[in-house]
């Protein structure tokens, strides 16, 4: 197979290309990344000699660059991973997620449909139902569920779904999207909960927590997402949606207050602050469609894969000191000058 991942310069596209070539050597992996703010070549530094491996630098929305990166590696499957996807810029700036989101999920459609692909797969977001209550632990997310975006940014994932279907029934282009919970895990761009608190914890800074942190997301493992896309786009069937969560609901608050019991860190660090515009409640996601269809469930516990986290980032102090400093954005000069 030859496979087109997206984005995968980003916090789970790079996780998922590690997954492809440790458990797929005979395929041939090419990424495409624009390495905007949450790009960063150091993510795939451990694949960039790989012989299976290439890296494009270029934009999913570069029409141009996009359909010569088709007719050159005649793709079997596209994963679509490359997205605007923090809730707080998208509130301040909604155009960019609108132009990444959509209009290059539609420049990738129009390549598959013109190069035949074999199977466009994109990865998508529960934040896309909107929320539940807090008070309803009956309720979860299903395929099902109507979309109800409360963000910029999930309006546009949103948007992409439904451009991604309709092309599959006008077009035929053998289409599948996931729709996962809140990941976790190595290379977390540091403006997200997880690594926000453990990098802000390692360096004794207060601890910035949205309202009284009783939002409640439903937490997975990276590389259990990884698993599953993989079992999606080659197993799946085509013009369906799967949703992939991790049976790990947890509040805000418990998970700030669990690293910092990891860390050996005081809670006095905590501040809390004026809650973001329109922040979802609860999500929660139901998973028998893929459990039953494919045989896909997690498999990593939510307090091992957060020890395994803070671990993670312990080992790996200068990757997320680099980003803090801004000095990340230099990796693809310094690794490319002379290439």
């Amino acid at each position: 197979m030859n496979i087109l991942v997206t984005g995968g310069a980003g916090f789970i596209g790079s996780n998922f290309i590690y997954y492809q070539l440790k458990n797929h050597p005979d395929d041939r992996i090419v990424c495409l990344d624009a390495l905007t703010y949450a790009g960063n070549l150091a993510n795939l530094e451990s694949a960039l000699n790989h012989p299976s491996f290439r890296f494009v630098k270029g934009d999913i929305t570069d029409r141009a660059c996009v359909f010569k990166l088709f007719e050159e590696e005649k793709f079997d499957i596209v994963a679509n991973f490359a997205a605007e996807s923090h809730v707080d810029r998208s509130v301040e700036n909604p155009g960019v997620f609108l132009h990444t989101n959509v209009f290059g999920t539609q420049v990738l459609l129009d390549a598959c449909r013109q190069y035949g692909v074999k199977r466009f797969h994109q990865v998508s977001t529960d934040e896309v139902y909107g929320d539940l209550p807090i008070d309803r632990k009956d309720l979860f997310f299903t395929e099902s569920s109507p979309l109800r975006a409360s963000s910029p940014y999930s309006a546009s994932k949103a948007a992409a779904d439904l451009l991604a279907l309709a092309y599959y029934r006008t077009y035929q282009v053998p289409v599948t999207i996931s729709r996962c919970s809140n990941n976790y895990g190595p290379y977390h761009f540091p403006e997200k909960l997880i690594p926000l608190m453990i990098t802000r914890a390692l360096n004794d800074q207060s601890l910035p927590v949205y309202g009284k942190g009783e939002n409640i997301r439903d937490w997975l493992y990276v590389e259990d997402h990884c698993a599953a896309v993989d079992l999606v786009m080659r197993s799946g069937r085509a013009g369906e949606v799967y949703n992939i969560g991790g049976h790990n609901e947890k509040s805000n608050i418990e998970i700030v207050k669990l690293i910092l019991k990891i860390l050996g860190k005081p809670e006095s660090l905590i501040t809390f602050v004026a809650d973001r515009p329109g922040h979802d409640l609860r999500y929660a996601i139901d998973n028998t469609k893929i459990t039953s269809e494919l045989g896909w469930s997690p498999q990593i516990e939510f307090e091992d894969g957060l020890q395994k986290t803070v671990q993670w980032y312990l080992n790996n102090r200068s990757w997320w000191e680099n980003i803090l400093a801004g000095e990340y954005k230099n990796y693809y000069e310094r690794m490319y000058a002379r290439r």
